[in-house]
């Protein structure tokens, strides 16, 4: 059955995209991901291997293609990262992402990255990605939106950014009244070995004690099945899971295990983990909410199935000049 748009996964992790995109009608006609355990992930899914190393392929050598999808690294912009931003080099990787856009002028730009991203430098980052975009003939949007709002038992925040070429309109998703609960992503049987030993479970108590005799938040999270969420998985989940513990009786708490850390992302069970637990929790850690992304692209289609998306000539515009403006003349943009 032929495709009914064509779109390219940039930074694709392990595909948790396009999974969407794909299941709507979709065909990707490109695929980038530098990281080998990645890949191997990638690959054993949609049967491909994705490109290396985006800042080594030129734009001419991508197909054309209808949506721009890209999940530009979290660590420049994330709370758990450094902070360096566009001063660390893969902060510039977004004009990476511009240079396709440029030369290639898709009918959409899909972006996700951490909420901080709204934020990150007094607000700074954000507006040099909103006005790349505007200059580069686009109509841009974005919002944050959370995955227990979508049907997901995990509190994870992320900000989305929707740019269609021309004047298109889009609304952002409304959120679901469906209940969740921790129970639904649980396994009924799984291996003792994500039971976690008295040593470690020692050492969580009591640093949860210091960090509150510190007066600040942080410390392990409990949850029980009947917990309506959990805090936010992320890739540092696989030292010692104390972000995500789960209550069990008689015994001391587990970790989540590999399938749980995806069902908890909303990815299917058919989805395969060819990788080792350390791999897949860095894995699924650093991934989307999958069903956040299924109602986002639904109504990405209906804007562009219901307005007139345009598709125009205009002259290249020179990315290092909106750097220079914004005060980063010094980047080097790969």
């Amino acid at each position: 059955m032929k495709s009914q748009f064509t779109f390219i996964d940039l930074f694709a992790g392990i595909g948790g995209i396009r999974i969407p995109f794909e299941d709507l009608g979709g065909e990707c006609v490109f695929s980038s991901e530098w990281d080998r355990p990645c890949q191997i992930t990638y690959q054993a899914n949609f049967k491909e291997i994705p490109c290396g190393d985006i800042t080594k392929i030129k734009p001419e050598q991508i197909p054309f293609f209808d949506i721009l999808l890209a999940g530009f690294p979290c660590q420049p912009f994330s709370q758990a990262g450094t902070k360096k931003g566009f001063g660390d080099t893969r902060g510039t990787l977004f004009f990476d992402i511009s240079k396709i856009v440029d030369y290639h002028k898709p009918k959409v730009v899909f972006l996700e990255n951490v909420k901080r991203l709204r934020t990150h430098d007094n607000g700074n980052t954000l507006r040099v990605i909103n006005k790349t975009l505007t200059q580069l003939g686009y109509n841009v949007y974005h919002k944050v939106l959370n995955a227990k709002d979508f049907g997901l038992p995990q509190n994870r925040e992320r900000i989305y950014i929707v740019a269609f070429l021309g004047k298109a309109g889009f609304s952002f998703p409304n959120p679901s009244r469906e209940k969740t609960k921790v129970g639904d992503i649980l396994e009924k049987k799984f291996d003792p070995k994500y039971t976690i030993s008295d040593k470690l479970w020692s050492g969580h108590k009591r640093r949860k004690i210091e960090h509150r005799l510190k007066g600040n938040g942080f410390g392990y999270g409990l949850f029980s099945e009947k917990s309506s969420y959990t805090n936010t998985i992320s890739a540092r989940y696989y030292k010692d899971g104390s972000e995500i513990l789960i209550e069990q009786k008689g015994k001391n708490p587990r970790k989540l295990t590999p399938r749980e850390a995806a069902r908890l992302q909303g990815f299917p069970d058919s989805f395969m983990i060819p990788v080792s637990d350390l791999q897949a929790y860095k894995q699924f850690g650093n991934s989307v909410s999958v069903p956040v992304i299924r109602e986002l692209a639904k109504n990405v289609l209906i804007s562009m199935k219901t307005q007139k998306v345009s598709t125009r000539e205009n002259k290249p515009l020179k990315i290092t000049d909106i750097l220079a403006e914004h005060g980063y003349s010094n980047l080097t943009l790969g």
